[in-house]
């Protein structure tokens, strides 16, 4: 649970930080910037879910694959 207290802290820290050099350094103002900031903020936000998703996936695919081989080698064998 705290980890996900310190991301999303350290996540509005980013925005926030993003946000005030996007109007010092530039010509953008606060409302310019207010929608590319909450996108970037949520997308920061949600890549570990997609990765985690994408991860689990392909380990999944690939345990299922070792299950198949080990049955074709096994149906192998008893069929000599």
């Amino acid at each position: 649970m705290m980890e996900h207290v310190q991301r999303i802290i350290g996540i509005a820290i980013g925005i926030i930080v993003s946000l005030i050099l996007l109007v010092f350094m530039t010509s953008v103002t606060a409302q310019d910037a207010f929608v590319p900031l909450l996108i970037g903020g949520i997308c920061a936000w949600a890549w570990p879910v997609v990765i985690g998703i994408w991860l689990v996936r392909r380990a999944k695919a690939r345990r299922e694959g070792q299950i198949e081989d080990e049955v074709e080698r096994q149906l192998r064998q008893q069929g000599r």
